[in-house]
């Protein structure tokens, strides 16, 4: 269990290691403009324990992976995605909310990230949301390669999976075919697809692409790989958590009766991705604002972990 889902437990602290040195060096991450606007990761879900420890886990792999990015995660409020009030703690505030913040303080516009794989019935709101501030809201985190290895990873966790194709051993309960499993409709599915089409080539099984929330989508799915010759089909949800109901994903398995392996979580990949969205989104040049020296929280919550991390 990792330290962040235990309460009152510190997230884990990630120590680098010394740079490697030669032709076959790592290249230096980029560096964070002084002044760059901030990373607000959108949560398609209202702030509760479950979520928050996979939201806080991903923003602690964000700032470990780069240096000096000033973070924050704006929650969904009971009524959605604009909402202006919650009554909650500075960890647990709005998209809205963070948004307003950020333009009374006179910080740069936040680079929102919707906290989503594909397709979502939030994005519509959340781009209007956005467009009221002069917010630019990124694509989604998929359909995505890393994603590809997150769900190996869950699956291989489950059994369900070797854990590479190099390693020939047995695995008695191994799937023989996968359902991809999402939420967003047809259009999530769709988009799920093409992550379907890489897992397939990292496990040598079919892997067919279902929506949780489509009546008989998951059923139909386990019903093609059986026709396909799968005699032990598995689900994988390609979810990270909090965008989907935790209900469905049960049913899902227990109406097939196919084992399920693990949302995504906090995958270490997932962090990276978030990352490598909003740094894809950062202007060439950021404007300096002068500020020396940072502070690791400002009055708007948001969080940074460098000399770059508020301006």
């Amino acid at each position: 269990m990792s330290t962040a889902a235990i309460p009152g437990a510190p997230l884990p602290v990630r120590t680098p290691g010394s740079r490697a040195r030669g032709r076959h060096r790592r290249p230096e991450r980029p560096e964070i403009p002084a002044g760059s606007p901030a990373l607000l990761l959108a949560v398609p879900a209202a702030a509760g324990p479950e979520s928050r420890s996979v939201v806080e886990e991903l923003l602690s792999i964000v700032r470990s992976e780069q240096n000096g990015v000033l973070t924050a995660a704006g929650y969904l409020p009971t009524g959605g995605v604009d909402g202006r009030q919650t009554g909650g703690t500075t960890a647990e505030r709005t998209v809205a909310e963070l948004l307003t913040e950020a333009a009374e303080a006179g910080l740069p516009t936040p680079v929102v990230v919707p906290l989503v794989p594909g397709p979502h019935g939030f994005l519509p709101e959340l781009h209007a949301l956005a467009a009221e501030y002069g917010a630019q809201v990124t694509d989604t985190l998929g359909p995505h390669p890393l994603l590809a290895e997150a769900v190996h990873v869950r699956l291989s966790e489950a059994g369900l999976a070797r854990a590479d194709r190099a390693r020939l051993f047995a695995i008695a309960t191994a799937a023989d075919g996968v359902v991809l499993t999402t939420v967003g409709g047809q259009p999530a599915a769709d988009a799920a697809g093409i992550t379907g089409m890489l897992l397939a080539a990292r496990l040598a099984v079919p892997v067919v692409a279902a929506a949780l929330d489509i009546p008989g989508s998951v059923a139909e799915a386990v019903a093609h790989l059986k026709e396909m010759g799968a005699q032990n089909p598995a689900l994988a949800p390609l979810v990270i958590g909090p965008e989907a109901d935790a209900e469905l994903l049960a049913a899902a398995a227990e109406e097939s009766g196919c084992p399920s392996a693990a949302p995504l979580g906090a995958y270490q990949a997932v962090g990276q991705l978030v990352a490598s969205t909003y740094l894809a989104a950062l202007p060439a040049v950021a404007p300096d604002f002068g500020a020396d020296e940072a502070e690791d929280t400002d009055e708007t919550g948001l969080r940074g972990n460098g000399r770059h991390a508020a301006q």
